[in-house]
């Protein structure tokens, strides 16, 4: 299966990565993005944006608001630091920002374990197919619910 080549980052490189990422787009990497992405990166699973602003309220010793959380959020995903997970109303972070194309979810039913691959040939095959059918593809969203190893 033909995949996406590219270097995922981990811990405190992963941040300098999302940072590096944010600041090349032309946004600046404030305390509280820091933060928040720190959060979000800190999840194994993915997270709400009520999730992180917890998590935050809880680092900082003070109430976040999920709105702040949100616009953050919706930042990020713009500047490819996270992925939202559509069915899940929740958001991973992307181990590779510096590395723009589409994804694929594998969502578990049972645990909510969210497995990220790349295959660069199904999701130009998705976008060929909606170019025919003349539609004008922005984002694909392609997610498999099912059961994870662990789960079946």
């Amino acid at each position: 299966m033909p995949v996406h080549d590219h270097h995922e980052h981990h811990g405190h490189d992963l941040t300098q990565a999302a940072q590096a990422t944010l600041e090349k787009s032309g946004e600046q990497w404030t305390a509280m993005r820091e933060r928040v992405f720190e959060a979000l990166a800190g999840f194994d699973k993915p997270a709400s944006a009520y999730d992180i602003a917890e998590a935050v309220s809880k680092a900082e010793g003070r109430r976040v608001a999920a709105n702040s959380v949100y616009r953050i959020l919706d930042l990020f995903v713009g500047s490819n630091l996270a992925r939202r997970v559509e069915s899940a109303n929740a958001y991973v972070a992307n181990a590779h920002p510096d590395c723009l194309h589409d994804c694929i979810f594998l969502v578990c039913d049972s645990c909510g374990q969210t497995t990220h691959l790349d295959d660069d040939t199904i999701t130009k095959n998705v976008r060929s197919a909606a170019k025919t059918a003349g539609f004008s593809p922005v984002r694909p969203v392609i997610e498999v619910r099912g059961k994870c190893a662990d789960c079946d």
